[in-house]
């Protein structure tokens, strides 16, 4: 396989084989099968300066059109692209704070402040573009996307993280963006620890994997192996690690091909109707942090926790899987008076609600042991064969600018095990929190990990 060609020009061609997916041309190795996203375009570019009509135009998205951005990201990108879209549409430039979160009144504003405009324009990366997909999702307007930092991996998704009304973070069905614009100029010159954050929610691929995996062979779940597939065709998971030490320095290069992993991932989520090849139980840590960690919370970003989770789950994996017998489990202790003691009573109950799904009775447990006993040494050997070295994800994060520990985001060490041992509370998909909770290990490992 075959890294982006290069082309008459010297110049990396960003979208070769995301022209083939988006044009239905590419099928998937495992199934023959073409497989379908729902995106008109996604062009990654070094310079996207001056082309903002000849983009949005043929989207048939509207000719009255809120070009949303925010603070940090009006002047990098918002006002150029509101000014070139001027004279082909009718624009209304909408400025929101730089700290936007997407929650139910952000969402119910920007339902306010556009629903003048035919269709959307967001400018920005995060809780803004989540905000004005799900939006416009709520009313049945098309929107696209041109994003400003590659420090996360949601452009392309067709859900968004919402925190409800109660406090309670969730991710809810949406609709991807008409399309997706890139302009690695633009997102070179962004702080760097946004592309580091993007790599820390990247890098996850080796971790989800290892657990989508387990939980297919464990309790018959789904799984594909498609959006695995879509990182090695042209090698850029490989490219993606290989060039990230050069966030720091600016590099258009290393953002090209973090964007490229970036794009793909959300290819992979839309193919096979789920985000587990990209969120299990390091994204469940992520989340517990931003609902429960409340005063202690340093301001570290979704990324940037995904990846210092990402580290912490292989060395559990590593853990887990250099035992010669198979861990036995007990049946999952779960309360719902508990819940509402460490949430209050409306996330409390809403949260026991989902985590009683996946919990085991007497009988469930005794089913799931023999079903591990029988196939741990194969299982073993198959999740070996996926898993990455904890310690080389480590050198990874710190070589592109992210945090690599709990202490290097700023959160106390007693929050941090409590993210761990209750992460499993967030919603209702296995994991190796579960698996090492229920078998009794989990607190032995946290109390012992160099953390």
């Amino acid at each position: 396989m075959n890294a982006p060609v290069k082309s008459l020009t010297g110049k990396t061609d960003w979208n070769s084989l995301i022209r083939e997916v988006i044009s239905g041309e590419w099928r998937d190795p495992a199934t023959g099968r073409r497989c379908e996203v729902p995106f008109e375009t996604i062009r990654i570019e070094e310079t996207l300066d001056g082309g903002a009509a000849d983009l949005v135009a043929p989207l048939k998205i509207g000719r009255k059109l809120a070009v949303v951005s925010d603070s940090n990201t009006v002047e990098a990108m918002g006002r150029r692209v509101a000014r070139e879209l001027r004279g082909w549409a009718d624009v209304e430039e909408i400025v929101f704070p730089g700290d936007t979160h997407c929650d139910e009144p952000t969402i119910a504003l920007m339902q306010e402040k556009t629903r003048h405009c035919e269709g959307c324009v967001v400018v920005g990366s995060g809780s803004l573009s989540d905000t004005v997909k799900f939006a416009t999702f709520k009313d049945g307007r098309k929107y696209a996307s041109f994003a400003t930092a590659a420090s996360m991996n949601g452009y392309g998704a067709g859900t968004a993280s919402v925190t409800l009304a109660n406090g309670y973070k969730t991710s809810v069905s949406a609709h991807a963006p008409r399309a997706v614009f890139v302009d690695l100029k633009v997102n070179a010159a962004a702080p760097p620890w946004l592309s580091a954050a993007g790599f820390g929610d990247s890098i996850v691929r080796p971790v989800a994997q290892v657990e989508w995996w387990a939980a297919h062979r464990l309790l018959g779940t789904s799984y594909s192996q498609t959006p695995f597939d879509l990182f090695h065709v042209e090698k850029d998971e490989e490219l993606m690690i290989k060039t990230s030490p050069g966030y720091p320095a600016g590099s258009v290069e290393a953002n090209g091909y973090l964007y490229r992993v970036l794009v793909l991932a959300s290819f992979g989520n839309n193919i096979v109707g789920s985000s587990h090849s990209g969120s299990m139980g390091e994204h469940q840590i992520s989340h517990w942090i931003d609902m429960f960690a409340g005063s202690a919370h340093p301001g570290s970003t979704h990324g940037q926790q995904v990846g210092v989770a990402c580290v912490v789950l292989a060395r559990l994996h590593r853990y887990l899987l250099s035992l010669d017998k198979a861990p036995r489990i007990r049946p999952t202790q779960i309360s719902e008076m508990d819940f509402v003691r460490r949430y209050g009573d409306s996330i409390g109950r809403m949260m026991f609600a989902e985590a009683k799904k996946k919990s085991f009775d007497s009988e469930g447990a005794a089913t799931f042991n023999r079903r591990l006993e029988e196939i741990w040494p194969q299982l073993r050997a198959e999740l070996k064969a996926m898993m990455i070295d904890p310690d080389d994800l480590a050198r990874m994060l710190k070589a592109a600018g992210g945090p690599v520990t709990p202490s290097d985001l700023g959160l106390p060490l007693n929050v941090w095990r409590k993210a761990m041992k209750h992460a499993r509370d967030i919603r209702n998909r296995w994991s190796f929190l579960d698996l090492a909770d229920d078998a009794g290990l989990l607190d032995d490992f946290l109390a012992n990990d160099p953390q």
